[in-house]
């Protein structure tokens, strides 16, 4: 099970890696190119999927996070330690925690 500082660092990380999924300029024009697909077929169910998918805080947020902490698992070898129920327990707490990163920057930056 993961200790309070593992939790606060894969938090720190998911909300950086969605910030840069979703927001970062150096992602731009890959994200510009899947819009311009979409465009090309706006009534395509997986275009627009993947569409929600890049430009949403907590969808993306959601999968960020459930890849960092699977590595984080994998790669600390901390799978075995614990049942998958509370693997995914974690993956709600880190993702949780991300995404409220995401919303009081996100505030922070309309009240500013």
């Amino acid at each position: 099970m993961l200790q309070l500082p593992e939790l606060a660092l894969l938090a720190l990380a998911g909300y950086r890696g969605t910030q840069l999924a979703v927001h970062d300029t150096i992602l731009d024009p890959l994200r510009d190119r899947i819009f311009a697909w979409h465009e090309a077929q706006p009534e395509a169910k997986v275009r627009a999927f993947v569409v929600t998918l890049i430009s949403c805080v907590y969808c993306m947020g959601w999968w960020i996070s459930g890849a960092l902490l699977a590595t984080w698992l994998l790669v600390n070898d901390a799978w075995p330690d614990a049942p998958v129920l509370v693997h995914g327990v974690e993956w709600l707490a880190v993702a949780g925690a991300a995404v409220l990163l995401n919303r009081w920057d996100d505030e922070r930056k309309a009240d500013g």
